[in-house]
């Protein structure tokens, strides 16, 4: 979904998580690892920082991050009228003029959460929130 990091500094991170389960659950070189990983509830590292950034933009968004990242993310304004999408809380994306400023907090986290399912952004709940992101949106 996102790109904070540069593709070949997440792959390093991925391989590196790999022999971490190969060593751990003694799994052979040519065996696939998805299972393994999801054998030990770990998510692939592109997932795992998916699940980390909007975890933080729920936080931010109900006033349990701390200010700067809560003052960071503003949610829309509300529609002048009625409309289907209006139940779930979406961000303004601000633009920005350089590749690096894309991927920024503000506007990286503002992406996703807008990407997520509107159920999910409805979430009231942080256990609600992390559980039902693990199970429905960042599986593996």
């Amino acid at each position: 979904m996102t790109v904070v990091l540069g593709a070949y500094k997440l792959q390093r991170l991925q391989s590196v998580q790999n022999a971490a389960a190969r060593l751990i659950t003694r799994t052979g070189r040519r065996e696939h690892i998805s299972p393994v990983l999801q054998e030990l509830h770990w998510l692939p590292v592109r997932r795992r920082v998916d699940f980390k950034l909007a975890t933080l933009m729920f936080k931010s968004l109900h006033c349990c991050a701390p200010s700067y990242l809560s003052d960071a993310c503003k949610s829309a304004p509300e529609a002048s009228r009625r409309l289907r999408s209006s139940d779930a809380v979406t961000c303004v994306i601000p633009w920005s003029r350089t590749r690096l400023g894309d991927r920024s907090f503000d506007v990286t986290g503002r992406r996703l959460w807008n990407k997520l399912p509107a159920s999910l952004r409805s979430s009231d709940r942080l256990y609600q929130f992390r559980r039902h992101a693990v199970e429905n949106v960042f599986v593996c």
